[in-house]
């Protein structure tokens, strides 16, 4: 995992640190996990970055352990839901049964009553009239399932990010093959002409020699680059959910497109009124607070209706109706100390929810303000690289002229190479940030999954 890769994987640990955390193993998140679906085929299937996004939406680990997490938030809310629902049961018996009168203080010369035969069908129903802290458990479980909801929409924001992050890592790297074959043919041809002087009398024998080594190093850059490109497209196939060894090809180069009218006020406001893990905050700290009134309103009573119907008698062809109804008042006078308990829990875990909300706030902040930075700089180094590369071009081009004039040794030549090697991978990692710095000030905004492509690709 490269240092850019790790700002992703950092981010996706920060957005979901604890539902998640037992997915995660060192150095793995979720989110660069993927389900794969289908068989490999033989021939290379191809991928444009919309497609890269949508593959990813489907098949990430990330976003399917979200979603599984969603559902399991609404089974809580059903389950909190059910100490406010009438709760309805029925049973019929029939049982033969003698009595002792003495046993409950009745004495009788003959206290032994029966055998004798009792049918009873009936149907009972209870229901809470009002009990405060159902209630508010209600809310708790509530506000959690719709935090859950909106921890799905968070996750498919990081999918598209790190879907983007590893479709430009392999973007890039193709970039780099090209420039190390082009820089390799430029070594191959300079030995030739070395060679071809050294034969003509005009050079030394170690001109040739550097020429050579050139070429080797520029033919091992060449193969580092292949190596780094087959292992990007890998982790990208990894990610989206493709079957273990489908061969792939990007379509899409994502070449500069400038990102203007983006400002700090507005892509502040932008963030706080929609990026979801920070409404998904706002819903934990509702959650929360439900869950403290719930443990003090434990300690009030509540009022509940029970009544049951039905028919008894000898047998089932004798019963009469029957009824009870009942209005209780249940007061909790002492628990052990469970509700004092829970309260300091619940207490406890609304000033950490707090915390947590103003803490994502500042860290909202800072996502935006640095992405912002990111992306003035990085466009301002791809001026400067592009700049360089041409200015290195241009050496290269004069030193060769001078080699083949006999005016210097190809010392001067191998000099200017490096200086295009250098200046190429310049080009190429600041086009790179550039192209990720846009995608993380989508995210920092909250508009990944919508502005992604126009934000990366240009309109």
């Amino acid at each position: 995992m490269n240092a850019r890769t790790l700002i992703v994987f950092a981010l996706a640990m920060a957005a979901f640190p604890a539902p998640r955390a037992e997915a995660q193993s060192e150095g793995h998140s979720p989110f660069f996990g993927s389900v794969p679906q289908g068989t490999a085929t033989a021939d290379s299937l191809a991928l444009s970055l919309k497609d890269t996004v949508a593959r990813g939406l489907r098949h990430n680990l990330g976003l399917l352990l979200q979603d599984e997490a969603t559902k399991q938030a609404h089974g809580a809310r059903w389950n909190a839901l059910a100490d406010l629902l009438p709760k309805v049961s029925g049973f019929v018996g029939e049982r033969r049964q003698v009595i002792n009168l003495e046993a409950f203080g009745f004495p009788a010369p003959d206290p032994i009553v029966g055998p004798f035969n009792v049918f009873d069908a009936r149907v009972g129903v209870s229901q809470p009239l009002v009990d405060l802290r159902a209630w508010n458990e209600l809310k708790a479980s509530s506000a959690t399932e719709r935090a859950a909801t909106l921890g799905v929409r968070s996750a498919r924001e990081l999918v598209v990010l790190v879907a983007v992050d590893l479709y430009l890592e392999v973007v890039t790297a193709e970039s780099r093959i090209e420039v190390a074959r082009a820089q390799q043919d430029t070594a191959e041809a300079l030995l030739r002409q070395a060679n071809n002087l050294k034969a003509a009398g005009l050079i030394a024998g170690i001109d040739v020699l550097r020429a050579d080594v050139q070429v080797q190093a520029q033919r091992q850059r060449r193969i580092v680059a292949e190596n780094t490109f087959a292992k990007a497209k890998l982790r990208l196939a990894r990610a989206i959910g493709l079957p273990p060894g489908q061969a792939i090809t990007l379509t899409d180069k994502i070449p500069f497109a400038p990102l203007d009218g983006v400002s700090l006020d507005k892509a502040l406001a932008d963030a706080y009124a929609q990026r979801p893990d920070y409404l998904a905050a706002q819903e934990r700290l509702a959650a929360a607070a439900a869950s403290e009134k719930a443990a003090t309103m434990a300690l009030l009573p509540s009022l509940h209706l029970d009544a049951d119907y039905g028919t008894t008698g000898q047998v089932a062809g004798e019963a009469h109706p029957t009824y009870t109804v009942a209005a209780t008042v249940r007061v909790p006078l002492f628990d052990g100390g469970r509700t004092h308990g829970r309260r300091i829990e619940t207490a406890s875990l609304l000033r950490e929810r707090q915390a947590e909300a103003d803490d994502l706030r500042g860290r909202i902040d800072l996502e935006v303000r640095s992405s912002l930075l990111d992306l003035a700089a990085a466009t301002q180094s791809l001026d400067a690289a592009r700049t360089a590369a041409s200015l290195a071009t241009q050496e290269l081009a004069q030193a060769r002229d001078r080699f083949a004039a006999g005016v210097t040794g190809n010392l001067e030549v191998t000099q200017a190479q490096e200086s295009v090697a250098r200046a190429s991978d310049l080009y190429i990692e600041a086009l790179y940030q550039h192209n990720l710095a846009k995608a993380s000030l989508a995210r920092a905004v909250g508009t990944a999954e919508q502005a992604i492509t126009s934000y990366v690709g240009g309109p």
